[in-house]
Parts: structure tokens; sequence; C-alpha cells
């Protein structure tokens, strides 16, 4: 059985660990200097060396070469998130007592110590108070945040960083040498780069893809992208191509092919945002889609955030009108179509000034009434009924109208339909729901609470969103409400239009 190739080439000695001087020269100078803690705490993310550097510490402390393979009876390492209980840190306090077998100190390496539970960490928290003179312990977790306070401040904390991939890149190059075959500068970096900074990772892909490798020809960055799944470098380029020029419908194209051909949308992303990196010094104002393309990682779905992101930077031709599309009608918005006629000013509610009569006083509450038609039809004769009676059907309802009826802008059967085609329980809720637009709001009376906690679950949210954007041609903003669509009356309705808008509130249930 050959051995994997992480492990064949893991650092032996400080001198040999990459990418992290800046925890090396430390701890080379404190060796030196005869300076060891009594306890050190490494952290970073995964793959970065902190196991290697507990261990080459370990034997550089007690002066042993260092031997991988090789086990030492001074030298212990504790997994903490297989012995993670209390009884575990005792059995250890008491061993600790016991002076070393044959080296200088007794060490303890304690991995992942972050699994530790919190009375483990009290157990060990008083031998890190008084420890022996003659242990020492290493800590390595991925996730320092979750050590208490008390064991983070008597310990030495160093910060290990992801590996820069350039580095990474050329250490691939050597262990591919070493191993017999050859690796393309662009196959090596692709590789560093997918391995977000993590050695481990990085050789466990070049192990992989080794299989692939040809005495007379070297890996290259096709293959590795073929085989890890990732987008040629071509396919990156025309989607960002098309997202500066603003064009939806071509972005949407490339990522229905990329979907298909089963790109995951998170590596996408990611492979967006390296090649985003390197052009943000020249075009600043790619900033905005390196913000929203790093939402797509933490996003529950990451596929429709990615859509969504292409979707809203391309232009609206749907939603150009510029007439308002208010569910609640104003009595300004309902005055358009006569006082257009008589040209009047459009932002004023007054009569026109122009007419063989007397001008009726400003800011009527019955101006909108049908009373007011006649006095209309007296001044400016028959040409202003038929106006008015040829007046389009989406124009804008009578207050007293329901929500569902006078909103127009919304073409809800579709919205039905495109959400069956995605998932028939979330159109079944969607079927039972009240709604209604004001404005860039749309909201939805959903009838009581069990419905509301579905639409507004996680994974429905956004899938609702993509369909009312795909309808509507805009991104709206969606509230649910747990109760039905509140009555309508006619005259709260008009009072409502002339403050401005509002909502219908029941006194005697305030009462």
């Amino acid at each position: 059985m050959s051995q994997a190739l992480y492990r064949k080439y893991r650092s032996r000695s400080l001198d040999e660990v990459l990418g992290q001087d800046h925890v090396t020269n430390i701890l080379r100078r404190a060796l030196e200097q005869g300076k060891i803690a009594h306890a050190y705490l490494l952290t970073g993310p995964r793959g970065v060396g902190k196991t290697s550097v507990a261990r080459i510490l370990a034997h550089e402390i007690n002066q042993l070469p260092y031997d991988e393979e090789a086990s030492h009876l001074d030298i212990i390492e504790i997994d903490a998130a297989s012995n993670n209980g209390v009884d575990d840190i005792r059995a250890l306090r008491e061993k600790a007592q016991v002076a070393p077998v044959s080296a200088p100190k007794k060490i303890y390496i304690i991995d992942e110590v972050h699994m530790l539970s919190k009375p483990a960490f009290n157990a060990l928290l008083k031998t890190l108070e008084e420890p022996p003179a003659h242990v020492v312990f290493i800590l390595a977790t991925t996730d320092a945040d979750k050590l208490p306070a008390t064991i983070l401040s008597r310990v030495q904390q160093f910060f290990f960083r992801p590996i820069p991939a350039d580095i990474m890149a050329r250490q691939l190059m050597a262990i591919a040498e070493k191993e017999g075959f050859t690796i393309e500068a662009d196959a090596a970096r692709l590789i560093a780069e997918r391995s977000r900074g993590g050695f481990r990772d990085g050789i466990s892909m070049l192990d992989q893809l080794s299989a692939l490798a040809d005495a007379n020809k070297p890996l290259s960055a096709s293959d590795v992208a073929q085989h890890l799944g990732l987008s040629a470098t071509e396919t990156l380029e025309n989607l960002l191509e098309l997202y500066q020029q603003r064009d939806a419908s071509g972005a949407l194209n490339v990522l229905g092919e990329l979907e298909k051909a089963g790109t995951d949308p998170v590596v996408l992303s990611r492979q967006l945002l390296s090649l985003l990196r390197a052009r943000l010094h020249q075009r600043p104002e790619l900033i905005t889609l390196v913000k929203q393309l790093i939402e797509v990682d933490r996003h529950p779905h990451p596929d429709l955030k990615l859509l969504t992101i292409f979707m809203d930077n391309g232009e609206q031709p749907a939603n150009t009108s510029p007439e308002p599309s208010p569910l609640i009608a104003s009595p300004k918005t309902t005055a358009k179509p006569p006082v257009t006629i008589s040209k009047s000013p459009i932002d004023k509610p007054e009569p026109p000034a122009a007419t063989s009569e007397a001008p009726a006083p400003a800011a009527q509450p019955a101006e909108n009434s049908p009373k007011t038609i006649p006095k209309q039809e007296q001044t400016n004769g028959s040409a202003d009924k038929t106006a008015a009676d040829a007046a389009p059907a989406g124009s804008q309802p009578a207050p007293d109208s329901s929500p569902d009826s006078t909103a127009t802008d919304i073409d809800w059967d579709k919205i039905i339909a495109l959400a069956k085609e995605q998932s028939f329980a979330i159109a079944t809720l969607l079927q039972k729901c009240s709604w209604q637009r004001d404005g860039n709001t749309l909201t939805l009376y959903v009838g009581n609470a069990f419905n509301k906690k579905k639409l507004d679950d996680a994974k429905n949210r956004p899938l609702i969103a993509t369909i009312v954007q795909q309808v509507t041609g805009t991104e709206l903003d969606i509230a649910t409400i747990g109760q039905k669509a509140p009555p309508k009356d006619a005259e709260l309705a008009k009072i409502a239009e002339l403050m401005g808008g509002g909502e219908e509130v029941n006194l005697e249930e305030l009462s």
C-alpha cells in the first residue's frame, strides 16, 4: 500500500514548515534561548501545519530526532474529539504528576482541544494554573473562540494563517517532480486556490490527480478543472463580461449551462471571487459583485442566490412603466385621466382653472367620487366622457375594491405555475394566500401561523422571492402576515387615501 502524499511530505523540522514564518521564527528563537513555556496554543484553519508544528516542537523541546513513525513515552498525543470527558482529563492530571521516563519534559499534545466539555476544561484549568515543572502542554484547535477565557489567558497563543497560493503552487510542483511527473504552473495554482490555503487539502488533490499524469504530458489546468468540477477560465471571463454589460439574459444562459454540467455554485462563486480579487485595483466598481458573491457560500440556496445576483444586475424592461402601481389607489392617481384631458397639473388635485364654471374647492374629498364626473362632463364636453370610458383596464382601482381584484401588475396565476415547477408544497401554500402589493412591498396574508412559518422557512423564502422576481421583473420586499386579509371598508379606504396611505385597525380589538 502506497503512503498518502500529505503524510509522506509532512514537515519534519521548523525549517520545512512553509507559510508560517511568523510562528516558526519565534519558536526557533525561544528554543535557542531555552525559554520553554508550560503551555502553547496553536490555532488556525485546518491543514495548515498546526499538528506538524506541535510534534516538531515537542521533539525539539526534548532534543529528540523527529520520526513520524516512531513513538516516544514522554510525548503523549490525545485526540480531544474522542477523549473529551472530565474523567479523561482527570486521568491525564494524575499521569502528569509522574516524572518523564527518559526525556527532560513530559509533553502532552491535545489536538482539537475545543471539543473538551465544560467540566473537562475546568479540570484542565487547575493543571494549567499550577503545572508540574516537568510538564508542557501543546494545545491545537481550529476554533479558538470555543475555548474559555481562563484557558486562553494561561497559554502562549500562536495564530496560523492560510497558506498563500503562490507558496503552495511551488510546493505542489516540487512534490510532483519528486514523484516522477510534471504539472503545469496554472494547474498547480488552480489546485492551490481550490484548497483555500490548506496544505493537506492541496497535496491530497495532487495525490488524487497524479493518476492522470503521463510521462510525456504534464498535468494541465484543463485536466484539473475537469476532474475537480471547476469551470474553465474562459467561461468565468465570459460570465464577468456579461455582468459588466448588464446582460442578464446572457448570464442566465451561461449559468444554466453550468448547472446542467453539474457545477457547484459555491465553487463557481469562489472561482469568480479569485478572479475578481486580481481585478479590483483596475475595476473598483466590481466591489459590489464581490460583496454579493461572498454571501453565496452562506446562503441556504446558493444556486438561487447566484441566479439573483445576475438577474438584479440586468436591465428590467418589464418594470420600466412610469405609472405607479400601488394596491390602494390614492385620490390623486385615480383622478389622473380627466385631469390630464383638461390639462391641469398632475401633482395637484384642483380641477382645471380654464373652465366655464367656477372652480371646485381644492382637496375636496368628494373630488374622486362618481358625483364629480357629470361636472367634468359639463365642463369638458363629451370628449372627456369618451376618454374616461376608454380608460385602460389596468388603471388604478376604486378605493373600495379588494386587493386581489385591483393589483393587476402581478400575474398571480403565473407565480403559482412557476411555483409548481419548483415545489408543489410552496405552490399549495401560495394558492391559499391573499396578496397585496404596495409599491415595492408584496404582503402575503397566509391565513394562520402554521402557513406563515412554512413560507418564512429559510429554504422556502429565497425560492418564493426568486419566483416573484421572475414574474414581476423586479425584486420585491415580501412580508408575510399570519392572518387573513382584513375586510375592506369603502369609507376607511377613502380616509386612508386622503391621508396618503395606511392600514385598517380594528378599534374593538384595541379597546
